[in-house]
Formats: C-alpha cells, structure tokens, sequence
C-alpha cells in the first residue's frame, strides 16, 4: 500500500488529506457536543446538519465544472481556506463564550460549501499524481488515512480535548488542520485543467457529465442505490447516536469518540486486507454486499444498551464501508475519462449525498415522534431495502474486466494507457 507514497506530489496530497482528516474527525465530535450543550434535542443538531449538507449539495455541480475547468491544486486549496476560516470562527466564539446557536448555522454554511469544493478536485487530481497500476493502492491509502483520521484518531482526540479543555479548543485543532492541508497542498507541482472544452458553456459541460453518467448503468443505478441509502440513514445516525450516548448510557464526549474510534479500526482493518489482497473478481457484488452490510450494522445499533456492543457495531459499518469505498474509487479512477473526472466525481457526489440534507430535516420529527431508538433501528431496515438497487440487471457488467492488480499483473498492465507524467522520489 505505501508504495503510492514514493511520488512526491500523491506524498504532499496524502499527507495534506491526512491531516485535515485528523481535524474532521475531532468536528464530529466537537459540533455534535457544542450543538447539545446549546440546546439538548435531536431537533437542534438535525437543523445544524440540515444547514452543513445543503449548501454542499447545492454547489456540488458547479464545483464539478470548476475542478475540470481550472487547476485543481488551486481549488483545494481555496477549499482549506474556507474550511478554515469557518471553524476557526467558531472556536474563536466559542472560546470567547460569545456563541449562539444561529453562529453555528452561519459557519458550517461556509464550511459545506469548502467541503463541496473539495470532494470533486480530490478525485480527480489523484490519477494526475500516482501511476495507473498504482491507482488500487493509491486509493486503498487514501481509505485507510479516512478512518485513522476521521473516524478513529480524530474523534478519540476530540473527546479528549473536551474532557480536559473544552470544545472551543478541540475547534481550534481542527481549524489548524486545513492550514496544514492547505500549505501542502500548494507545493505540489502545478498541473493545468484537462479538459479539451474547457472554452464551453459550463451548462454544455454540465450535460457532458449527466450524459456520460446516464450511459453508464453501473454509475447511475450505484449512485441512486446510494443516494436512497443514505436518506434513510445518514441523518439517524449522526444525530441520533451521540445523543442516545449523551442520554441513554449517560455517557460523555469521550464514550462517543470511542464508539467512532472502534469503527475506525473496522475501516483500518478493511483497507489494509484489501489494498494486501486486492478485491475478489466479483468485484462489484463485493463492493455492493459490503455496503449493505454496513447499513444493516444500523439496526443492532439501535438496541445496543452498553458501549461495548456500540463499539462492536461501529467496527462493522465502518468496515463495511470503507471495503465498498476502495472499490468504487478505483472504478471511477479507471473507467472514467480523465478529462470528465471532475464533473462526474461531481455528479457522484451530488447524487449520492443529494438527499442528506432531508435525511437531517425529517430526523428529529420522527425521533420525537416515535423516539430515538425506534427511528435510528428504522434506518437500518430501510436503508438496507434501498441497497436492492444495486443488484438490478446490467449494473455489474464492469465485473467483466478485472481491477489493476496489488500484485502487478502484467496482462492488466499492458491494456491500459499510458501512465500520467508523475513526479517519483525513490
């Protein structure tokens, strides 16, 4: 898996991704905890949600266009930037004791909106940055970093920090992240748009990219199989969890991060096993079976009365997930145009995600309906239904063509194209 790291550029880009993944991991908790002790209700950090994932959504497309029109070192930059202004912001109100609820509303706007600019730009510079044949490895690392930072580092260092400062400081943490993503980033090797219409309408551009998904069953049916998914569950699962950690089993800012962590090591563990073995030859019902897997995880979740058991679900999820994870981007970094990459990363992005913004709306409303554990248990079931779309005819043809292989296969090798000019050390 390290071999990916012997490029220069992949180097810089891995370790800036790194860093700021660290810091998202402490937001999860932070945001989560300054939301409750502003005001202790679901309702309170669903809206909050709601305001982070909307904008996010809303400027998706747009981002897409830019990230194949200008040169995407630049946008993730700006993207850092943003990010942390935001939640510098925010720690600076919430250190000061200045900070109201409608704060939080205001920043993590900005912070969507970063977050929007960032996702497209990423998936489409790594193939510019590390070898073809490297490309399973390259995104098996960058699988791997997501939970060591996000979900197992970052949220352990986040319930600590406030168990022993407050969240205001484990914000200023997290803001200084992006500062560090964002000077490492700037130093990679500048790499202009690949985009032969890059003079076109960005509607042209725009219709480029919705065509090419819709030729496409395997990208169309996953991201609607997806999208579903995550309307179901998405919203449930990161409001409901910490407060029934908060509520429930009486548990603290740090229980929630070990919950997180120990997913984390369920995503560590998946990504070390397949970046080691590769994916099976199925490759698409692998990726499929995974995630569903991981959404079913929802349902004993709900019922679980100890941390432990939480724990033990989170390890299943996350691991779940991450397995699908490395599979599909590997998919997008070698069946899809390069010049296309960042508007169809886009469109994975906005399609996927498009309804988790109503996932956040309607989950405080039914939480206090029907309670927190029946609606979190709810999301399990029927986000599980939703992953049958995955499995509809023709959506796993791309199984027909193996995946670049871990251990080099040469017949593989040989029937791709060339190899982006790549800056290698080593």
């Amino acid at each position: 898996m390290l071999r990916a790291l012997r490029h220069r550029d992949f180097r810089l880009l891995w370790i800036g991704q790194a860093v700021s993944l660290l810091g998202d991991g402490i937001y999860l908790v932070a945001i989560a905890w300054l939301v409750y002790d502003l005001s202790n209700a679901p309702g309170a950090l669903a809206a909050v949600g709601f305001a982070w994932t909307l904008p996010q959504v809303a400027t998706l497309l747009f981002a897409g266009v830019l990230s194949d029109r200008f040169e995407r070192r630049l946008l993730l930059v700006l993207a850092d930037v943003l990010r942390f202004v935001a939640i510098g912001l925010l720690a600076t109100l919430s250190l000061t004791d200045a900070i109201h609820l409608w704060h939080v509303f205001a920043l993590v706007v900005v912070y969507g909106v970063g977050e929007a600019l960032f996702q497209p730009s990423f998936t489409a510079i790594v193939p510019s940055v590390v070898p073809r044949r490297e490309l399973l490895q390259a995104n098996a690392l960058r699988e791997l970093m997501e939970p060591i930072g996000m979900r197992f580092a970052g949220p352990a260092l986040g319930g600590l920090l406030i168990g022993m400062a407050d969240v205001g400081t484990a914000l200023l943490v997290d803001a200084c992240s992006f500062a560090v993503s964002a000077i490492a980033v700037s130093m990679i090797g500048r790499r202009p748009p690949e985009a032969p219409d890059a003079a076109g309408s960005v509607r042209r551009e725009l219709a480029d990219g919705i065509a090419y998904v819709r030729s496409q069953p395997w990208l169309w049916a996953t991201l609607i199989g997806a999208a579903l998914a995550l309307l179901a569950s998405f919203g449930p699962v990161e409001v409901l969890l910490p407060f029934i950690i908060r509520n429930d089993l009486g548990g603290d800012a740090a229980t929630f991060g070990t919950v997180l962590a120990a997913g984390g090591l369920g995503s560590i563990a998946a990504a070390a096993l397949i970046s080691r073995t590769g994916p099976p030859r199925r490759h698409m019902t692998f990726m499929y079976a995974c995630w569903a897997i991981s959404t079913a995880a929802d349902i004993p979740l709900a019922f679980a009365n100890a941390a432990w058991q939480m724990c033990a679900c989170t390890f299943v999820a996350f691991a779940g997930a991450t397995a699908g994870m490395v599979v599909w981007n590997t998919l997008m970094h070698t069946r899809v145009p390069s010049h296309m990459l960042g508007r169809v990363s886009s469109l994975d992005w906005f399609l996927s995600i498009g309804l988790v913004p109503v996932s956040f709306a309607i989950t405080g409303p039914i939480a206090q309906l029907i309670g927190a554990k029946a609606t979190l248990a709810g999301a399990g079931v029927l986000g599980t239904i939703a992953c049958a779309v995955f499995f509809l005819p023709g959506v796993r043809d791309p199984e027909r063509e193996p995946l670049p292989s871990v251990r080099g296969d040469a017949a593989v090798a040989a029937a791709h194209a060339p190899e982006p000019e790549v800056s290698s050390v080593g």
